[in-house]
């Protein structure tokens, strides 16, 4: 049953809804009726139940800001044709589907017992701009409805106790409109006393205040409440407050916009759109944010400035500007959010059906209106990918906006339904794949030929394709000087030249893959060379191919006729070709004569029905004549079928009826070939591939809802007809068909898992899922394996008794019921298959693996087998350790893991899968590599000129992999800075240049392979010093005074007590030289590149800064400070609290500051303490002064301030 709403609406506030209708006065003398009872207020009037599909139509809720909202709507499928299509709309064209997954989220369900649709829409986090007027419309194929709601938000301030106005009339009372007159005395009654008991609360809540003195309230500041609560004898002062804390903030109005933005746009993918905001005045500056980043004007963002209004244009807009926009004008802000909807991909040109043979090439095409859109290419429901193309031997081509599917060689295995689907529309085809037939259009004819002459065997076949071998007697026969075998398109030619004696005998042309075979006789004519007297009477020598009786021979319209006819006489006799009365003369044209010594032709190029006849020839020359006649018969293929048409047409066939042809061409018709095609394509798709004899046919396998018109062909011995006229259009409707290829996947001693594909055929109700029933062979009672459709085609049966023998079926439901069932040929026996392990080593592990030290090693080895296979790891025949190697087996596959990889872990490790006495292994290489050590004994070999030979050995710690090269640097010994010589060197020398005269230099090589540089170099030993020429200084002695001493800290870390959030630093000053390396620690672990950390250096003075600390960076931290005469440490406790309180108690440490010339006094601590902390007031205990010292050319002073702050905002 529908569900009732949970109240009517509200009654409108307008003037005709507070007017009641006017009551008809009574009767005089009529008893006056009793007044009806008004409902009391706790019960709500009886809604109306929803009426047409809407089971539970959307409500309008009222949400507060920045919490989420839930709509929920009902809908009964049952009075829908099909599966529903579901937009929710805001306004009139805003589709928020488009914002789908950002704070908008969509869920549907189904209930396939009720068959009732549940509807629901969550917006999270909700603003001011979600408000409005919102649509749910629902489609179903002709069918639409759509219901609307409202969302109001409230402000987040907002509460339940406030300021509210006085209701200005009832709501909410009453009964539904059209139930009958009301007794307003009554009803006016009963609001007397609402009124008067909302009056007195209100009067207990306002604490006896006049309103307007709480409005004075609203607008004064916090520091006037006492003054006017003094001035007009206020006494409860707490309660005023509680009130006033309370109370709704009424939104001000704008002082710096006069016009704001809208809540929200909308725009096309790829139009332009203009933000319009106007403010008050014309000076104020004016910035734009993105998703809370700056604007800059660019090609894309342009800003406009016209009178008071400010435009920000966005230029092609794409779905990256799908974002919320805000404008600032001082402190004052506006809101907005841009829709951006992506245009929908039609479909232009949809698929054809098409119809080909085996191995031939197939290119399914389909034109979409976007270019680069995306689509989905299904085979039978299942989808084609990328990944599989490889396997079945397709692929994808993109041509602007047409989308192909190529198969280069199709085979029958590719034939199936085929569909194209985009986020805007489908369409499907069909591909059908059948194996050629071979048929030979020309035999080859028995010849006669003379000796030296020329022997020429000629047959076509229909497919250019084809190849095949010649045979005489039986046996091949080979190329060679005299014999030509050759192959133009369909024909295949044997000459023989220079014809002997042995030539003769009986030749086969045999196709290649066709159980097919073509043969001819050879007959050799032998000449006898005897005395003739000089007259000898002519002689006609007739030999008719293909003749069907004496002297007749039968030639096919449209090809070519040659008649040759050998005549003998003695003078050569003349030949006269005649037929009937028609005397033959020509010698070009269509029909002509050919004469050559001893032979006369009789050609007709492309015969036709008219040239059939009796022809003569007829020779004479002195001694005498001869005459001989032959019939020729024309014969052609027959007229197309007469009076086709369709008599019936049912779910997915038609009955075709038509008549024979008034012609058969001149050959009886043997059958007849039918097509079909949807209406609008121009691609025909053959019904029969061998003639059918009969008159009426029934065409099976159409779509329901497509227009498709048919034709038919007559086909006799020679050919095929031309079409007949096309059937007026028709449109079957086709219902679901059972599920396809069902078949057994996997089978263990209590499971069975089974699969398939969907049906062939779905009608308009579509496929709600699968069930999936079982029958113990003995029994004939069918189980339901499953109670609830599954969507998918594949589903595991379970707690099955083991060593039965089942038999299983699948059934498709849908909305219209069950469909036929698919049932598996054979019972299947409830045990599990034991499978050879097989191990699926990765093509990355074929080879050597290669990791870095520190690194993890990670390797997933699949491998197949049943039952579970035992898996073993093994590193040079030992077991590995399991200390270090972690190893996890599934059923599947093997993990092998390393947390962090050391140079011990290299080495060949061997994976062995064994089932019983089945076993597989495969070796895996690993070799874990580091950066390698600096390079021995750099020596400076040589110098002459400015050049210097620099020598050195490879590195005895090659980091496990071999030497790419080396990285040399030289130094001037004056500054020892160090610059880059050479890169990539792959000797172990090189040859410095360019060097400065009267400069000492050292050099030093880095070694590197794949993991980088070595960590220290190598540094030559002895110096290059480049001599002035002609110039020769000795340096004078002296001892040099050693300045270098060990690193000493100045000032220690003071531990530290820092509240979250706020920036903390640490200082200490350190001395040393040479400059020492400096350290910091937390925890005794060193603080690393990380950005929360800022590490500075300045003239000895070191500051660690903690960017926004957390409880979790409270610890012990240290700073090192190390040189090569030795190292410092000092260390410090940071103490972090997670809230400030409202007054510290203790010690801060100031920072040093070098440009102070003397020590500072009380005043001017407190001065920079004040400046330099988070604090308002200090309440000093103790101003102590620690020291003050020299320290890089500056006074540094160093303090400690004791006492309790209070902390301030900074």
């Amino acid at each position: 049953m529908p569900e009732a709403k949970p109240a009517t609406k509200k009654a409108p506030a307008g003037k005709d809804a507070a007017k009641p209708a006017p009551k008809e006065a009574p009767p005089k003398g009529a008893p006056e009726e009793p007044p009806k009872e008004a409902p009391p207020e706790d019960q709500s009037p009886t809604a109306e139940e929803p009426t047409g599909i809407f089971l539970k139509k959307p409500d309008s809720v009222s949400v507060e800001n920045g919490k989420d909202a839930l709509i929920v709507a009902k809908v009964n499928g049952k009075e829908l044709p099909g599966k529903p299509e579901i937009k929710w709309f805001k306004g009139k064209w805003l589709e928020l589907g488009s914002k789908s997954g950002a704070r908008f989220s969509f869920k549907e369900s189904h209930d396939s017992a009720s068959n009732v649709y549940t509807l629901e829409l969550r917006i999270g986090k909700v603003v001011l701009g979600d408000r409005g007027d919102y649509r749910l419309e629902v489609k179903a194929k002709d069918f639409c409805d759509s219901c609307a709601f409202n969302i109001d938000v409230e402000g987040a301030v907002r509460t339940s106790v406030g300021f509210l106005p006085p209701l200005n009339g009832h709501r909410g009372e009453g009964k539904p409109e059209g139930a009958g007159e009301l007794d307003f005395s009554g009803l006016l009654k009963k609001r007397q006393v609402v009124e008067e008991e909302k009056k007195k609360k209100k009067d207990d809540d306002d604490l006896g205040i006049p309103p307007e003195i709480w409005e004075l309230l609203k607008g004064a500041k916090k520091s006037e409440y006492e003054k006017i609560a003094f001035q007009y004898g206020i006494t409860d002062l707490r309660g005023m407050l509680k009130r006033l804390k309370k109370a709704k903030v009424e939104v001000k109005k704008s002082a710096a916009f006069t016009k704001k933005l809208d809540p929200a746009y909308q725009v096309d993918q790829g139009n332009k759109i203009k933000l319009v905001v106007e403010i008050s005045d014309p000076d104020l500056p004016l910035k734009w944010y993105k998703n809370g980043q700056e604007i800059k004007p660019s090609s894309k963002y342009v800003f406009e400035n016209v009178g008071k209004k400010r435009i920000l244009c966005i230029n092609k807009c794409t779905l990256a500007d799908d974002a919320a926009y805000e404008v600032a004008v001082k402190d004052e802000k506006c809101f907005t959010e841009l829709f951006v909807r992506e245009p929908p991909v039609l479909i232009v040109t949809p698929l054809e059906d098409q119809q080909v043979y085996v191995g031939d090439r197939v290119e399914m095409t389909v034109e979409v209106s976007e270019e680069g859109a995306q689509v989905m290419w299904l085979k039978d429901g299942v989808e084609l990918t990328r990944e599989d193309s490889f396997k079945s031997r397709y692929r994808f081509k993109k041509d602007g906006k047409r989308h192909i599917l190529i198969y280069s060689d199709v085979s029958l295995e590719d034939r199936g339904r085929y569909q194209v689907m985009t986020n805007g529309g489908q369409c499907e085809a069909e591909l059908s794949v059948e194996e050629k037939q071979l048929e030979v259009l020309q035999d080859i004819a028995d010849l006669t030929v003379k000796a030296s002459e020329q022997a020429v065997f000629k047959c076509e076949v229909s497919d250019e394709k084809v190849t095949g071998k010649w045979y005489k007697n039986g046996v091949e026969v080979r190329p060679s000087k005299r014999i030509t075998i050759s192959h133009v398109g369909r024909f295949h030619k044997l000459v023989i030249d220079d014809v002997r004696p042995e030539d003769e005998g009986d030749y086969t042309f045999v196709p290649d893959g066709y159980a097919l075979s073509l043969s001819a006789k050879l007959n050799f004519l032998e000449i006898k060379v005897e005395y003739v007297p000089k007259q000898e009477p002519p002689k006609i020598h007739l030999d008719c191919s293909g003749k069907t009786s004496e002297n007749a021979v039968v030639v096919v319209a449209g090809n070519k006729l040659r008649l040759d006819v050998s005549i003998t006489g003695e003078p050569p006799p003349v030949a006269t070709w005649m037929k009937e009365d028609e005397v033959f003369s020509g010698t070009e044209g269509r029909v002509r004569l050919e004469q050559r010594a001893d032979i006369s032709s009789f050609v007709i190029e492309s015969a036709e029905r008219g040239d059939e006849g009796r022809y003569t020839i007829k020779v004479t020359n002195p001694a005498g004549e001869d005459v001989a006649s032959i019939f020729l018969r024309v014969v052609d293929v027959p007229d197309p079928p007469e009076a086709v048409r369709v008599t019936t047409v049912g779910e997915d066939w038609a009955i075709l009826v038509w008549e024979p042809p008034k012609y058969d061409g001149g050959q009886p018709v043997t059958g007849y070939l039918l097509e079909r095609k949807k209406k609008g394509s121009q691609r025909w798709m053959k019904l029969n591939f061998e003639v059918f004899t009969e008159t009426t046919y029934e065409s099976t396998n159409m779509i329901e809802g497509i227009l498709y018109e048919m034709r038919v062909f007559a086909v006799n011995a020679i050919g095929v007809s031309q079409p007949s006229v096309n059937t007026k259009p028709f449109m079957p409707i086709a219902p679901t068909s059972e599920p396809q290829h069902l078949t057994v996947e996997d089978v263990t001693d209590t499971t069975t898992t089974l699969k398939w594909r969907p049906p062939d055929r779905i009608g308009a109700g579509g496929i709600d899922g699968y069930l999936v029933e079982y029958c113990v062979e003995g029994s004939d009672e069918w189980i339901p394996a499953n109670t609830e459709p599954v969507e998918r085609c594949g589903f595991t049966v379970k707690n099955l008794p083991t060593g039965a023998r089942i038999t299983f079926r699948v059934v498709g439901v849908n909305i219209a019921g069950r469909s036929q069932p698919a049932t598996l040929a054979q019972p299947v026996t409830i045990r599990e298959i034991v499978e050879q392990p097989k191990i699926r080593l990765p093509r990355h592990l074929r080879q050597t693996y290669i990791r870095k030290v520190g690194e993890h090693l990670n390797l997933v080895i699949p491998f197949q087998g049943k039952p579970r296979p035992q898996v073993v790891w093994t590193k040079g025949g030992a077991p590995i350790d399991t200390s270090r190697v972690h190893v996890r087996t599934s059923n599947f596959d093997t993990v092998f893991f390393v947390r962090q990889a050391a140079r011990s872990d290299s080495g060949e490790y061997e994976l062995s899968v064994q089932i019983e006495n089945m076993k597989d292994t495969a070796t895996v290489h690993i070799r874990v590599v580091e950066k390698a050590g600096p390079p021995q004994n750099v020596m400076v070999k040589e110098v002459w000129g400015t050049n210097a030979l620099v020598e050195w050995q490879p590195p005895k710690d090659d980091g496990n992999t071999e030497i790419t090269g080396y990285f040399v640097q030289k130094a001037d010994k004056k500054t020892m800075e160090w610059f880059n010589v050479y890169e990539h060197n792959r000797h172990t020398s090189c040859t410095v240049s360019d060097l400065i005269m009267g400069n000492e230099y050292y050099f030093r090589v880095y070694s590197e392979n794949i993991c980088g540089l070595s960590d220290s170099p190598g540094v030559s030993k002895n110096t290059a010093r480049i001599l002035k020429t002609g110039i020769t200084f000795k340096l004078p002695e002296f001892k040099e005074h050693d300045f270098r001493t060990p690193p000493k800290f100045l000032t220690p870390l003071p531990d530290r007590v820092v509240v979250a959030g706020y920036t903390a630093a640490l200082n200490c000053a350190v001395r040393g030289h040479p400059k020492p390396k400096v350290v910091w620690m937390k925890n005794q672990m060193e603080i690393g590149e990380d950005p929360k950390f800022l590490m500075t250096n300045h003239q000895g003075v070191l500051t660690l800064n903690i960017r926004r600390p957390s409880p979790f960076d409270s610890g012990t931290y240290s700073c090192r400070a190390v040189n090569e005469l030795g190292e410092a440490l000092a260390e410090c406790k940071l103490e972090c609290r997670s809230e400030a309180p409202a007054s510290t108690q203790g010690s801060w440490l100031l920072s040093p500051d070098p440009d102070l010339p003397e020590p500072l006094s009380l005043s001017r601590v407190i001065t920079r303490f004040l400046s330099r902390t988070q604090h308002t007031s200090v309440l000093l205990e103790s101003v102590a002064l620690l020291s003050s010292s020299w320290v890089g050319g500056g006074l540094v002073t160093w303090g400690r301030v004791t006492g309790a702050a209070t902390v301030g905002p900074p």
